[in-house]
């Protein structure tokens, strides 16, 4: 059950080793008796571009350390089965990307699987910024390097829009409306995809996001309130109510994630909810006019659910935690940080000089607002899985699965939520 889109866009981690020694498949094969060799294991890039992108960086790394990473790409639907299964078995990579936050890095450093990182933070000084590291941060060791920040909203066809005399949406009553108008044209307003099942946390998120506020979002998150709330209820009703208007792809849950953006480029959806990780993907795919959005609130334009990507660990089996550990001091340096800003889109979770950066306006726009969740001088929601257990995540991607496909009530998705909380 794959639920990693961003962990296989290219962060600050997976845009590294994207390119070096093909692909393995899951299989381990790095040369074990090489010290100078480490095998380094993401999902499938979602575009092929991004393969060629890193060549030359990597062709760098190698220069400046003499190490070569030996690149194991494996399906992004496969990656937390195989990365679990790999671990516990002793034939891990050393260095793998994957989620952030309790339900997934938490669950492998409570399983003592992931190489503890306290004393290289402090050896390398790794800038971090504070809330960034708390994510990666488990019974007071840190485990892993974060990638990326990130939001998540919903990405529209502005050209479509200004054709259709349609204004930005600025509360649920203009995204339905804009939702009607679309449809006459026979276009489908939203590209939902939620066949992996990952995807109904996003829609959860953002939408719960902009209609409770961030501050609202986290006393949820930690328990303060309850998830079977008349707040949560309407929340699920929302997505209910787009969905039984024809507003959504039809059969949802039968839609995968690639495909739903396919269906964005090609101009057959004129929405996308989804992350800022889409926005090189979105832009090299699309032929007009691209805007980003938070999922508006009830009677205002909402917020962005925002927070951390994946992040970068190393497996507590590895023979080769040296060499593992300059390959992630390398993804650390400002030289790295703004080539990764400038070429893969993505925004490291450290402080990065951006003076000079050459940046599209959508991406100027994402930037700012990573800038906000960094200092912390924005209203943000929250990605809800990233804090969750495992167990509640299963609970809240099935449940927006049975609403989507008509099998249980909102009631009943807020119910079970509370019951697994």
């Amino acid at each position: 059950m794959p639920r990693f889109p961003r962990y296989v866009a290219l962060g600050a981690a997976a845009a590294l080793a994207v390119t070096l020694a093909g692909c393995t498949g899951g299989a381990p094969s790095a040369d074990d008796s090489d010290p100078n060799v480490i095998r380094f294991m993401i999902g499938q890039p979602e575009d092929p571009a991004d393969l060629e992108l890193t060549k030359q960086d990597m062709a760098k790394f190698e220069e400046e350390t003499g190490i070569r990473v030996e690149l194991d790409v494996i399906p992004s639907e496969n990656v937390r089965t195989i990365v679990q299964t790999q671990l516990r078995s002793g034939d891990g990579p050393d260095v793998f990307g994957y989620d952030t936050g309790p339900g997934f890095a938490g669950a492998l450093a409570e399983a003592g699987l992931l190489y503890p990182l306290t004393d290289a933070y402090a050896e390398y000084d790794w800038p971090v910024y504070d809330f960034a590291q708390e994510r990666v941060t488990f019974d007071g060791e840190i485990v892993g390097i974060p990638n990326d920040i990130e939001t998540v909203g919903l990405f529209y066809n502005r050209t479509l829009f200004d054709d259709l005399g349609l204004a930005q949406p600025e509360s649920i009553d203009d995204l339905m409306s804009a939702c009607e108008a679309i449809k006459a044209e026979g276009i489908i307003p939203f590209a939902i995809s939620d066949q992996e099942g990952w995807q109904g946390g996003h829609l959860l998120s953002m939408v719960l996001s902009s209609q409770i506020g961030g501050e609202a979002l986290k006393a949820l998150i930690d328990g303060e309130t309850s998830w079977d709330s008349p707040e949560v209820v309407q929340a699920l009703t929302v997505l209910e109510d787009f969905n039984e208007n024809g507003c959504f792809t039809p059969s949802p849950a039968a839609v995968t994630y690639d495909n739903a953006n396919a269906l964005f480029y090609s101009g057959q959806a004129a929405m996308n909810p989804t992350g800022s990780w889409l926005v090189q993907d979105t832009e090299r795919n699309v032929d007009f006019e691209v805007g980003y959005i938070p999922f508006p609130a009830p009677d205002a334009p909402g917020i962005f659910s925002g927070g951390l990507g994946a992040g970068l660990f190393i497996s507590a089996s590895s023979k080769k935690h040296e060499a593992a550990l300059k390959f992630l001091d390398y993804t650390m340096t400002q030289e790295h940080g703004a080539w990764v800003i400038e070429n893969a889109q993505s925004i490291p979770a450290f402080p990065i000089d951006t003076t000079g950066i050459d940046a599209s306006p959508l991406f100027t726009q994402v930037l700012d607002d990573a800038a906000k969740i960094a200092d912390g001088t924005g209203d943000f929601g929250y990605n809800v899985d990233v804090f969750m257990t495992d167990t509640f995540n299963e609970a809240m991607w099935n449940g927006v699965q049975a609403i989507l496909t008509g099998q249980a009530t909102p009631e009943e998705v807020a119910a079970s939520l509370e019951e697994n909380r």
